[in-house]
């Protein structure tokens, strides 16, 4: 791994596999509790609540949802810092993440 991967100090004793591993976990955590907001929603329509509570549900799920894919994101640019074996191939993904973020975020 190049020089300009490691930043400040940082280490990179945890290899970028456990870190795809955990930031996967959460975001399949983050997926499946947005799952239950999402049948609580069904739930609420079908049971006739107010259109005021369900739209203030469908925000809280869809402000869940870009959490899900902002960590998503962030693992991507972690993994492209880890895996670049120079700093213009690192500054290349970097770039490339950004303008992903600027497309769907």
């Amino acid at each position: 791994m190049s020089s300009a991967v490691q930043k400040s100090g940082t280490s990179t004793s945890k290899p970028v596999a456990n870190f795809r591993a955990d930031h996967q976990k959460d975001v399949v955590n983050r997926l499946r509790r947005i799952e239950g907001q999402v049948r609580g929603l069904v739930d609420m329509i079908n049971s006739g609540r107010p259109c005021e509570d369900i739209a203030l549900q469908m925000s809280a799920t869809r402000k869940a949802m870009d959490k899900a894919f902002y960590r998503m994101m962030a693992c991507s640019v972690m993994e492209a810092v880890y895996d670049a074996d120079t700093e213009a191939k690192m500054v290349t993904e970097v770039e490339h993440a950004a303008r992903l973020l600027e497309k769907f975020g």
